[in-house]
């Protein structure tokens, strides 16, 4: 987290706010008007049309036709330890004391994405979450709760409970790059295809759209074909719809068994009996196909631990609106950085 701010004046009034969930491929903009008011005017913008974020924030100010407000925070796909952020899954490179004045704010908090979606989790509606197997599961009251989720890159984040009042602790961390493993022989063998090229294999090299681009193409090399008429997840997606018993549809069990066996280990490490919730923007357009997929069985298959994690429930956050701006905006009301 780093929260910019003019010293010279009082600060802000709270509200309106401008919300952002900035991501390696999508830079979501959201306004709030008041404390109970829903955020309206979201708007979707491609960070590849832009040269900057200062550039796309701008051009989301002249769509809703507003000037800025005294107050923003931006959720964003990068760890945010100091005033210099450089993008990990995009080439934006910036100063946040010098973007909250370019954008004419009087104080930008800028946290990490996944962060703020955490901070949203406990107020999602039922609507905007749907439970994956685990039918008998129950979230515990009270305990922990992860999140992870696959989209440019993979996030990875949790809530940690105070013990009173309902209240949480947001985790920022980077565990979507830590080593991945392999259970199998067959993930063993893609794993080692991809060390060749890559090195160091973490979560995101694989559990990503990208990763899944690379899962496919590790599928091809590793059978007899150079397979590299694919180049993005939606064309793996599309030819998997179109043939079934494809390379691609073994690439996409793939994917969830790999992402069932990380959301396992991420409930396993933070005690997370209040429930993993995955996010990104890959498994929620999946639909039926990631409730067929391996991804329920590997997240329990923990050995002796098993019957814990079959108490652990799992959701697809699915909504409308990115939960995220929700977070950000929960983050300048908390004070707790």
């Amino acid at each position: 987290m780093f929260d910019s701010y003019d010293k010279s004046l009082p600060m802000p009034p709270a509200y309106p706010r401008w919300l952002g969930d900035i991501g390696g491929t999508n830079a979501r903009f959201g306004w709030q008007v008041s404390v109970d008011a829903p955020i309206t005017d979201v708007h979707v913008l491609a960070c590849a049309d832009y040269v900057s974020l200062a550039d796309a924030a701008s051009a989301y100010l002249a769509l809703i036709d507003r000037a800025a407000p005294a107050s923003a925070a931006f959720g964003i796909a990068n760890p945010v330890f100091s005033d210099a952020i450089e993008m990990t899954n995009h080439h934006w490179r910036f100063s946040i004391d010098a973007l909250r004045r370019a954008l004419g704010l009087q104080r930008l908090l800028l946290i990490n994405d996944f962060t703020a979606l955490a901070l949203a989790l406990t107020r999602l509606p039922d609507s905007s979450k749907r439970l994956i197997g685990g039918a008998q599961a129950v979230a515990a009251p009270d305990a922990a709760i992860g999140l992870i989720g696959p989209g440019t890159g993979l996030g990875v984040s949790g809530l940690l409970p105070l013990g009173y009042q309902n209240k949480w602790i947001p985790i920022s961390g980077e565990g979507g790059h830590v080593t991945l493993s392999a259970s199998t022989q067959a993930e063993f063998d893609v794993i080692t295809q991809l060390q060749k090229r890559y090195g160091h294999v973490s979560g995101e090299r694989i559990i990503s759209g990208t990763g899944l681009v690379d899962l496919y193409h590790a599928l091809g090399d590793l059978h007899g074909g150079v397979a590299r008429e694919i180049t993005t997840p939606a064309q793996v997606w599309e030819r998997a719809i179109a043939e079934p018993n494809s390379r691609a549809n073994e690439a996409i069990d793939l994917f969830c068994a790999f992402l069932g066996s990380a959301a396992g280990n991420l409930a396993l490490i933070l005690g997370a009996r209040g429930g993993i919730y995955i996010g990104g923007g890959i498994i929620p357009r999946m639909g039926d196909r990631f409730d067929q997929s391996p991804f329920r069985a590997r997240f329990e298959a923990k050995g002796r631990f098993k019957n814990y994690l079959e108490k652990i429930p799992t959701w697809v956050i699915s909504s409308p609106v990115s939960p995220a701006l929700q977070g950000a905006s929960q983050a300048l009301s908390l004070g707790i950085w």
